[in-house]
């Protein structure tokens, strides 16, 4: 849901929108669509993707539908040859680009040993090299328009080591990006191209982070988003560069006292989840930001829990491998297909395991008799709060509440299996 109304500014103007068949990029294209704005969706998803839904074409039917116009290229950001292409289609189109939202990422969330190279280049082949080529080949054809905007989804540069410490491969990946705003909107200002970031408070529900986490409750709307955007890209280039804009900052400052529409739950509405790359101010007053403080915040793909509540139960570790015991099964087993090892930390230190790979599983104290795909680390109270469904294995591992080693893929299935052992209990 939209609080911002369109005022028409973006009439007439093109915007070449990278990753925009889903997500925030399609939610930046459809609110200029409602200005009767042209849109190049340059994008990689011409047939449908089994998990994710919308393609290039469902998304220009949508910008059509609203009164923009729009024009699907399928490019892939690596491919120098796929966006010089998509743009000069646009030119041909359109008479030219007015606007370039980079928003096409790639992401990992794992520690340098569990990164694969492959995985690497594929972030930053996407992230950093992706929007600096988008923006090298738009570059001569922003000069000639009067209202020249480059906008990148991408985080402030906060040099906490926490933000590095956690997942080094993918924040140098998204840094890039933020460092292309640092250079180019210096660089570019001769040009009167406006160069910004624009990066989400709070954990946003798209249709690639509710496959990762399985829950959007604790998130808000694209639509928080792409208000900002829309916002930010009305502002006159020449005056507004250089910005690394919070998109709850920016529609509050246009006025926008109630948030409380853009959240997927109402009744979530006080206990969002922060996005990545933000530091919790109260933590930061009191330590200075180090990475303690940084470690106490709640972050899941993005995510800082807004009211980070302690829970009182007392850990009760042997009880609960109990009843875990009882409800393993082969067909849990089937789902699963991973061994994990917690080492649980705190009053009740220990090892225990939970084997999902072999037979109809097992579980004990100790290490498990099969090499662990994931091994967990976390306090004793912790982890019975995240077996009790009160601390979700993304949302503790994001928190700094929850250490991984491995596969966190196969880690992040702890959630299902969490869900089905509480159906059964």
């Amino acid at each position: 849901m939209s609080l911002v109304a369109n005022t028409g500014k973006l009439a007439g103007r093109t915007l070449f929108i990278t990753g925009a068949s889903r997500g925030i990029g399609k939610a930046i294209a459809l609110k200029a669509a409602k200005d009767g704005a042209n849109v190049v969706i340059a994008a990689k998803t011409a047939e449908p993707h089994p998990k994710l839904p919308g393609t290039i074409y469902t998304a220009a039917e949508e910008i059509e539908a609203l009164g923009g116009k729009a024009l699907p290229c399928i490019v892939d950001v690596r491919d120098e040859k796929q966006v010089q292409k998509a743009v000069d289609e646009a030119v041909k189109k359109f008479n030219g680009i007015d606007i370039l939202v980079n928003n096409a990422s790639a992401i990992s969330l794992t520690g340098t040993a569990q990164t694969d190279m492959k995985r690497y280049d594929l972030m930053h082949n996407i992230n950093t090299r992706g929007t600096f080529l988008a923006s090298k080949i738009c570059l001569p054809v922003l000069k000639n328009s009067n209202h020249a905007h480059i906008l990148n989804l991408s985080p402030p540069l906060n040099m906490n080591p926490y933000w590095f410490s956690i997942h080094v491969a993918y924040t140098m990946a998204k840094y890039g990006m933020s460092m292309c705003v640092l250079g180019m909107s210096e660089e570019f200002k001769p040009f009167n191209i406006g160069v910004n970031a624009l990066w989400p408070k709070t954990a946003i529900a798209t249709a690639a982070i509710e496959m990762l986490t399985g829950d959007t409750s604790t998130s808000r709307k694209p639509e928080i988003v792409s208000d900002a955007a829309y916002l930010m890209l009305c502002k006159d280039p020449k005056t507004y560069t250089g910005n690394f804009a919070i998109d709850e900052d920016v529609v509050k400052e246009a006025g926008i006292k109630d948030l409380l529409p853009y959240a997927c739950d109402p009744k979530n509405a006080d206990k969002l989840l922060l996005d990545g790359f933000l530091d919790d101010p109260s933590a930061m007053s009191q330590h200075r930001a180090t990475v303690s403080s940084a470690s106490r915040r709640g972050y899941h793909t993005s995510a800082v829990n807004y009211k980070e509540k302690e829970s009182d139960t007392a850990g009760e570790i042997p009880a609960l491998f109990s009843l875990i015991g009882k409800n393993l099964s082969a067909d849990l087993v089937k789902k699963t297909q991973a061994v994990f090892q917690f080492n649980v930390k705190g009053k009740e230190e220990g090892v225990w395991h939970i084997d999902l790979k072999n037979g109809e599983g097992t579980c004990g104290q100790g290490e498990p008799k099969n090499p662990p795909d994931a091994t967990l680390t976390m306090d004793g109270k912790n982890f019975t709060d995240m077996f009790a469904g009160k601390l979700k294995p993304t949302t503790a591992f994001m928190m700094g509440k929850l250490k991984i080693k491995g596969d966190l893929q196969k880690a992040m299935k702890l959630e299902k299996m969490m869900q089905s052992l509480k159906k059964k209990a």
